[in-house]
C-alpha cells in the first residue's frame, strides 16, 4: 500500500525513462480520457480548465470504471486512461502482446474513506473489522461496538479500481459477501448510505467530505494503532497523514498511455503535474502530489 516514492522527482524521471512506441490515437489538439469514477470529475475539472486557457485543444472525459479505461487504452480508442488502481499483471502482459509500452505516472493521492450513516455510533474500525465486514465475516453492528442491527454492505462494481483496491489491500484477496449491494459510482454509495441507517460504504475522501448525512469513520491500521481520520480539524482531507503514511487507506490516482505521450498530449499531462493542474487537485479535495 506503500508508494516508494513519493517524490514529485522520482515521478518525472519514471515517466522520462519510457519510450514511446505507437503513435497517438487522436488527432492534434485532441485528446480523449477515459477510465476512473473515481477520477472523473478531477479529470473533468482538469479538461475544462486546460481547454479555457488553450481554445484549439478538445479533450473529452468519460467515465466507466479503471477497467474500463485500461480497456479501451489497449484497444486503441482513448489517449489516457484514468485509474484509481495500478494496473494488472494481466493488463500488462496484454499491452506487451499489442507491442506497445506502458507509461504510468501518478497524478494525485487519494485517501480512501470508509462511511456510515451520520446517526451510526461506530467513529473507528480497524482494516482488519473493514475486510471481515465486506468479506462476510462481520454481519452484525453489535460485533464493533454499534447497535444490534445487521450491516448492509454498499461496495462499488468489480471494474472499478476502487473495487480492486479494497479487495488486495484491505480483503487481502478475499472474496466479497454474496450480498454486497453493487453501485455504480462513489457519489451514488453516498447517497444510499445517507439513507440507510445500517449501511456501510467505502471511496474517494473528496466525495464524502462534505456529503450530508454520512459519516467518515476513522481507520486504525492494526487493533494497538491510533484511530486516523482522513480529514482535518477543518474538515477538509488531511495531507499529512497521507504524505506520512500514518493513514491505513491511501493510493495513488494514475494516468496511463501505450508510449510516453508527444505533443499536445505531453503539455497537458506536464499541465496536471505543474503547479495549476495540483491546485485543481486541491480544489476537487483530493491530494495533491507532495511537493519537492
Amino acid at each position: 500500500m506503500k508508494i516508494s516514492s513519493v517524490a514529485r522527482t522520482a515521478f518525472a524521471a519514471a515517466s522520462a525513462a519510457i519510450l514511446a512506441l505507437a503513435p497517438a490515437a487522436a488527432l492534434a489538439g485532441s485528446i480523449t480520457v477515459k477510465g476512473s469514477d473515481t477520477m472523473v470529475v478531477l479529470a473533468q475539472r482538469w479538461a475544462e480548465e486546460y481547454m479555457k486557457k488553450n481554445p484549439s485543444v478538445t479533450i473529452q472525459v468519460t467515465g466507466g470504471g479503471s477497467g474500463t479505461g485500461i480497456a479501451a487504452l489497449l484497444n486503441g480508442t482513448t489517449d489516457f486512461a484514468n485509474s484509481s488502481r495500478p494496473m494488472k499483471p494481466e493488463e500488462k502482459v496484454q499491452i506487451q502482446a499489442a507491442k506497445k509500452q506502458l507509461f504510468e505516472v501518478p497524478v494525485a493521492l487519494d485517501a480512501l474513506s470508509v462511511v456510515v450513516h451520520k446517526d451510526n455510533p461506530v467513529s473507528v474500525l480497524t482494516l482488519t473489522q473493514v475486510g471481515k465486514i465486506y468479506s462476510g465475516y462481520i454481519n452484525n453492528w453489535k460485533q464493533v461496538g454499534g447497535p444490534d442491527a445487521p450491516i448492509v454492505r454498499y461496495s462499488r462494481e468489480s471494474s472499478s479500481g476502487t473495487y480492486s483496491f479494497v479487495k488486495d489491500e484491505v480483503l487481502k484477496g478475499r472474496d466479497y459477501a454474496s450480498d454486497c449491494q453493487t453501485m455504480s459510482g462513489t457519489s451514488e454509495i453516498a447517497e444510499v448510505v445517507a439513507r440507510d441507517k445500517n449501511g456501510i460504504g467505502y471511496g474517494g475522501v473528496a466525495y464524502f467530505a462534505k456529503a450530508p448525512g454520512v459519516k467518515i469513520v476513522s481507520i486504525k491500521k492494526t487493533d494497538s494503532a491510533p484511530a486516523i481520520s482522513p480529514l482535518g480539524p477543518n474538515g477538509l482531507p488531511d495531507y499529512q497523514v497521507v504524505y506520512s503514511h500514518s493513514y491505513g487507506l491511501f493510493r495513488p490516482l494514475y494516468v496511463y498511455a501505450a508510449g510516453q505521450p508527444e505533443g499536445e498530449k505531453k503539455t497537458y499531462l506536464d499541465w496536471i503535474l505543474g503547479p495549476d493542474g495540483q491546485k485543481i487537485v486541491e480544489q476537487v479535495e483530493y491530494i495533491p502530489l507532495p511537493k519537492k
